[in-house]
């Protein structure tokens, strides 16, 4: 499976997002591309790379590589509706990222590990492919014999004691450690900072 082994820090900075909540204390100290030009005088940038960059930011964001996430986009000009929206809508549905929505991981990139080692199961059956879409009914477990780990013995613990926050598209019972998919994404509660119209014009080039 490829990887992207580049500082989580550094692209943060180049996308001028934080891709990890180690990120956030980097992004506040240095708001700026990283390299020895990051804080030289740069032209306005063109149509071209506005939609790069926004390219660039989203696959970072859903730590996802270009060969997958031209897979995504060609998919959701197939599908009805607006692309753009469509494309956000397939990538929530992933699996890692909805485990990282249910807060069961602090990131996606951790979320991504929990399914990979396969300590998560999807309707019962032991899955270990992060890229997994999820449907509506859908439900996300723990695998038993993982419950008896500290992480996630703390992790119970946490969201026991402080109310979890999830979107209006997923539910989820701290004492069973189980989540629900109720719906679909609403692109309303996605953030406002991605414009991915300009991800749709640029391959559209």
């Amino acid at each position: 499976m490829a990887k992207n082994f580049t500082s989580v820090t550094k692209l943060s900075r180049r996308e001028a997002v934080a891709l990890h909540p180690k990120a956030v204390k980097s992004l506040t100290k240095r708001n700026y591309p990283p390299g020895d030009h990051g804080l030289s005088r740069r032209p306005r940038p063109g149509n071209y790379t506005m939609q790069l960059r926004e390219k660039q930011k989203i696959k970072r964001i859903y730590g996802i590589l270009e060969k997958q996430f031209r897979r995504y986009v060609a998919k959701s000009e197939q599908m009805r509706g607006v692309s753009g929206e469509n494309l956000l809508i397939l990538l929530e549905r992933r699996l890692d990222n909805v485990c990282y929505r249910l807060n069961l991981a602090t990131s996606r990139q951790a979320a991504r590990q929990l399914v990979s080692h396969a300590h998560i199961r999807l309707n019962g059956k032991k899955v270990n492919i992060p890229s997994i879409l999820v449907d509506i009914g859908d439900e996300i477990t723990i695998r038993e014999k993982s419950l008896d780990n500290t992480y996630f013995g703390q992790l119970k613990d946490s969201l026991s004691k402080n109310k979890s926050e999830n979107t209006s598209w997923l539910s989820f019972n701290a004492n069973k450690m189980s989540g629900k998919v109720t719906g679909m994404p609403l692109r309303d509660e996605l953030s406002q900072d991605i414009k991915e119209q300009l991800i749709i014009e640029y391959y559209s080039r």
